[in-house]
């Protein structure tokens, strides 16, 4: 097997920093009593001013002033954790939360899908930049060493347990997985490099040490398995945006906004799924939540056009009041399947497809405001068409061969196996081609899938007109 650690080591700034239009800007995560706060995280631009986590915020106003503050937030800690989670699912079916601020993949399985180890690495640190999280990546054959090789470096990749003892055996004690007192215990005995460690007798250090560290060695080596638990996506995605100040306009909530709609593009990935309809809740301090509802003819998960229509229904909208959150509900997610594309685009680059214009003016226009042409069987010119809401695709009402024949082929009666039908077609009366036929779904001894038929009221012989692929 091979596991893939995603190691998060600013991830609570980074929950903050992406609710910011302004990353650069100096911000500091504070924690304890309102009477003494602390700093428990800081930012590259906050500390190029001096600041350094574990200072009090008096002697970090003492020594700097212009940076921002938030507070350091498990709860939001915690809702990004799960959000990952949901993102890493899209690559693997064995995710887990087992250490705090990481990901472990089970990604063997997955190569097979997304190709060799580099490709897939390249494109999940890809997508971690698009969502705004610093990360380290390592792969070794059992979690553990995934986890400890994250201690390491940045990029180490190995695929089987010899490459991986040596790599092992130059780490520090400190940096093994080991819990704190054993590890300070090692070190006061001079026993610093995780190889003295292992060349030691097992029985001596059984007897010296709790059970934990032979544990720790023997899944280092993948000599004992760990219990995992795996991550199960919710059913919903439900997530708030806390905004920084009072918004009054449209503009300033595009970010949020944008943010919203590409988590839940990367939630929606993951799950394998579209979204049909949502809901965006804009939260007021005396008002009641104004709503935003967000429908689609059909299922869709592309990041961009979520944020295009959101955009528009938004801008549709009269804001009540200074918005103070964004909220984004969407509980329908229906199965999505891609739509067919032509093996060569002759679309021109700077247009779109139909359906993507289409959910674009119902979202700036209104739904009202766009509708279909259609046809109806009346020889009078005014009342041959007709002016209809534009509905969701609808699939036809009873099957038909993708490929045709020029002239039915007669097949013995004996052979065919039917599966669906009958379906009468009668037509043709006007021109002298009158015919009245009974279609069926049949399948031949070999397998095949065809559209057959037999002359209306009866048990004549069986003529195949169509394949279905």
């Amino acid at each position: 097997m091979l596991w893939a650690c995603i190691l998060l080591p600013q991830l609570a700034m980074d929950a903050v920093l992406r609710q910011r239009d302004d990353p650069a800007q100096p911000l500091v995560l504070l924690s304890g009593p309102a009477q003494r706060r602390v700093l428990q995280a800081v930012n590259p631009a906050a500390r190029a001013l001096g600041l350094r986590p574990g200072q009090s915020l008096t002697a970090a106003q003492t020594l700097a002033s212009g940076f921002a503050t938030a507070d350091y937030d498990n709860a939001q800690l915690e809702r990004c954790q799960q959000f990952l989670a949901a993102w890493a699912y899209g690559f693997s079916a064995q995710v887990s939360l087992h250490y705090p601020r990481c990901l472990l993949l089970e990604v063997q399985s997955s190569l097979g899908l997304f190709g060799p180890w580099p490709r897939l690495e390249a494109r999940l640190r890809s997508e971690l930049r698009e969502l705004g999280f610093a990360h380290r990546i390592t792969a070794a054959p059992n979690p553990a060493a995934a986890r400890v090789l994250a201690n390491a470096r940045d990029g180490l990749a190995v695929f089987d347990t010899a490459q991986l003892r040596p790599l092992l055996r130059s780490l520090p004690v400190e940096r093994a997985g080991l819990p704190a007192e054993t590890a300070n215990a090692l070190a006061r005995m001079g026993l610093r490099q995780l190889q003295q460690v292992m060349d030691l007798p097992r029985s001596s250090l059984a007897r010296r040490f709790p059970e934990q560290l032979l544990v720790q060695l023997d899944r280092l080596l993948g000599q004992r398995a760990m219990a995992l638990d795996f991550y199960t996506p919710p059913d919903v995605f439900d997530v708030r945006l806390e905004l920084n100040f009072e918004v009054e306009s449209h503009q300033a909530l595009l970010f949020p906004l944008r943010r919203l709609t590409a988590d839940l593009a990367a939630w929606l990935a993951g799950r394998d799924c579209g979204v049909q309809r949502f809901v965006l809740y804009l939260q007021h301090r005396a008002l009641p939540d104004s709503q935003v509802p967000v429908g689609l003819l059909s299922a869709e998960r592309d990041a961009g056009m979520l944020f295009e229509l959101s955009r528009g229904r938004l801008e549709n909208l009269q804001l009540a009041a200074p918005v103070l959150a964004v909220r984004l509900l969407a509980d329908q997610v229906p199965a999505f399947t891609p739509q067919h594309q032509p093996l060569f685009n002759e679309r021109p680059q700077q247009s779109q497809p139909w359906e993507q214009l289409r959910e674009r003016l119902r979202a700036r226009l209104g739904d009202a405001a766009v509708y279909e042409l259609q046809h109806r069987a009346d020889h009078r010119p005014e009342r041959s068409w007709s002016q209809d809401p534009v509905a969701a695709p609808s699939p036809a009402s009873a099957p038909r061969p993708g490929w045709l024949l020029a002239v039915p082929e007669p097949w013995p009666q004996a052979a065919l196996e039917v599966l669906a039908g009958p379906e009468r077609i009668e037509s043709g009366w006007w021109d002298g081609d009158d015919v009245r036929r009974d279609y069926y779904v049949v399948r031949t001894p070999a397998g095949q899938r065809g559209w057959a038929y037999r002359e209306a009221g009866r048990d004549g012989p069986w003529q195949v007109q169509g394949w279905f692929a």
